[in-house]
């Protein structure tokens, strides 16, 4: 759902509450300017953010781990690709 600033102040309550079931758009001068979503999902979404790691930083089982990482074999056409690749 998408609607601009002056709306979303006319209709905060309602549309807080829509902003529980499904992320709220709020616009300024046709342009998107924030998103209302319900603090479950924020937490969700802050839940799935990665952290790069320097290998320095791994300890031993876990670079034992992605040395037995295998590639599934459905991706192992991507391989084909990488064949003549140089940096």
């Amino acid at each position: 759902m998408r609607v601009s600033t002056a709306e979303f102040i006319k209709n905060y309550g309602s549309l807080a509450d829509h902003a529980l079931i499904e992320p709220v758009t709020i616009t300024k001068n046709g342009r998107d300017r924030l998103v209302l979503l319900s603090a479950n999902e924020y937490e969700r979404l802050r839940r799935r953010d990665q952290r790069a790691f320097a290998a320095e930083e791994l300890n031993e089982a876990e670079l034992d781990a992605i040395a037995r990482a295998e590639v599934p074999a459905e991706h192992g056409p991507l391989d084909d690709e990488l064949k003549d690749w140089r940096p």
